[in-house]
């Protein structure tokens, strides 16, 4: 078993892990729930806790469980476990079960002593399966890559953040912000050192979870259209979404693009981002922004190959994928105006809304637009998030200070 770290997301779990409800992790395949289980059965073991773990990729595990909750008690009791105190059952791969619904239903309501956590690899397939009656047992945390704080603790380089660093720590930090954003956040990715084999791993990840999985999830018949569409979209990572030109590119009906695009949004692969409207009713019929969650992935369907140098789309990339993982995947959204004038993220940060500016050199930004925006809305926040250059202004941030943003005291 190699080393497990700690992900920021657990001690937001540590927090219901004594409540009633069903916990259930949902992400990408290869984002780490696996391994944050592994982390909670640790931790619980530590704790002198009854803790048990089932993989539903093992068949026979699958079987048993498929025959009902009466089966889980049953194994329980074969282990030896008392059903007469609190059990913590860990369940990878929920959506493997015929009736997860069900199954989680009469856990909940018939077993109080068992605290089950589970994980689960789409949220498109868990709802196919998943209904209403689940509501109110259920918390749900979503698993993403690793955020760049956590590719740190990945690679075991100690930081912390500073008034002021040095400009070999800036450098420090810059040359692993570009692997971090020219090879992805999977996190098997990230422990490996060399790029050669990254590079392979990363094919693979492609190859076996992206263009199978989801190929079979979506019963795509037109293997050759499908991946075409999946290469194009990598292209077109932080553009405007144009489904007719889709559609054209890769010869498919643009119901069939519709389709392909619902489920690789809903199985974490890609965000629609929608244009900040403050009449929030309009927003819903204007032209989303497409962006990939893991740039190393959009990266390779694009160009191939991992280039040596950080290009201004991936950067964006990898900046949306940050600001996700640290604010949610909601509170983002984008600014244009019939005349082109555009920002790349408005950040809504609970009653307040922040632009913010990507730029892989900070040299390359002019206040124009984000001024032209403060004064239409009446604001005077703003940030630029760059790679390189001088961070002259407080404004200007390196992508490893985003923590540095937050709501103003009031």
């Amino acid at each position: 078993m190699p080393k497990i770290y700690k992900r920021k997301i657990i001690d937001e779990i540590l927090k219901y892990l004594y409540d009633s409800e069903v916990i259930v992790l949902y992400g990408a395949r290869q984002v780490g729930k696996t391994f944050i289980l592994y982390w909670l059965k640790n931790y619980l073991r530590e704790k002198k806790e009854p803790v048990y773990y089932l993989d539903l990729e093992e068949r026979k595990y699958l079987e048993i469980l498929n025959q009902g909750p009466e089966n889980l008690k049953k194994l329980l009791l074969e282990q030896g476990f008392d059903l007469e105190k609190k059990i913590f059952v860990l369940i990878d791969e929920i959506q493997y079960l015929e009736n997860p619904t069900n199954f989680l239903k009469l856990i909940s309501d018939h077993y109080p002593n068992l605290k089950l956590i589970v994980s689960g690899s789409s949220t498109f397939e868990i709802r196919k399966k998943f209904e209403k009656a689940l509501v109110g047992r259920t918390l749900v945390f979503e698993i993403f890559g690793l955020s760049f704080e956590e590719f740190l603790i990945f690679k075991e380089y100690q930081w912390k953040i500073e008034p002021v660093l040095t400009k070999a720590k800036e450098n420090q930090l810059r040359e692993l912000f570009k692997e971090f954003a020219l090879y992805g956040s999977y996190p098997k990715i990230a422990l490996i050192s060399e790029k050669e084999k990254k590079e392979k791993r990363l094919w693979q990840i492609i190859d076996t979870y992206l263009k199978k999985d989801i190929r079979d999830l979506a019963e795509v018949k037109e293997i050759e259209k499908f991946n075409k569409l999946l290469e194009t979209l990598a292209s077109q990572t932080g553009n405007l979404l144009n489904i007719e030109e889709l559609s054209n590119t890769c010869r498919l009906a643009k119901q069939t693009v519709e389709r392909y695009l619902f489920i690789l949004e809903q199985t974490y692969i890609i965000k629609l981002v929608k244009p900040f409207f403050k009449n929030l009713r309009s927003e819903l019929f204007k032209t989303p922004k497409i962006y990939f969650y893991d740039s190393g992935l959009a990266h390779l369907l694009w160009l191939k190959v991992i280039s040596p140098e950080v290009l201004g789309k991936i950067f964006e990339t990898a900046i949306f994928s940050e600001l996700t993982k640290n604010f949610g995947k909601e509170s983002l959204h984008y600014w244009r105006t019939k005349d082109k004038k555009e920002i790349d993220f408005i950040l809504r940060l609970r009653n307040e809304i922040i632009p913010i500016e990507i730029k892989v050199n900070f040299a390359m930004f002019s206040k124009r637009t984000i001024g032209y925006f403060l004064k239409k809305y009446k604001l005077n926040q703003y940030y630029c998030i760059g790679l390189r250059g001088e961070n002259k202004n407080k404004e200007f941030i390196y992508p490893w200070e985003i923590s540095k943003i937050r709501s103003k005291p009031r």
